[in-house]
C-alpha cells in the first residue's frame, strides 16, 4: 500500500494532510482506541476536528481513496 498512499500524498499535496501512526509504539495506544483501529493496514480520513469521515481496512485501490478525497474537497 505504501506506493499507492505515497503517490496520493504527492497528488494531494497542500489539500490533504497525510499522517502516519506507528501502531507498534505504545505511546499511540490512546489514539488507536479513539479511532477504533483494528488491523494493519487501517486507513482513516479525518476532518480538521478529528472526526472520522471514512475508513478502510486492508488493501484499497487508489481510485477509492481519490473518490473520498475529492468528495471532501468539493464541500
Amino acid at each position: 500500500m505504501a506506493p499507492v498512499v505515497h503517490g496520493l500524498e504527492v497528488e494531494y499535496y497542500g489539500q490533504i494532510n497525510f499522517a502516519y501512526l506507528d501502531v507498534d509504539d505504545a505511546a499511540n495506544e490512546a489514539i488507536k482506541r479513539e479511532l477504533g483501529y483494528r488491523v494493519q493496514p487501517h486507513f482513516f480520513l479525518v476532518d480538521p476536528q478529528g472526526n472520522v469521515i471514512e475508513q478502510w481496512l486492508g488493501r484499497v485501490d487508489a481510485a477509492e481513496f481519490r473518490a473520498a478525497f475529492d468528495a471532501v474537497l468539493a464541500q
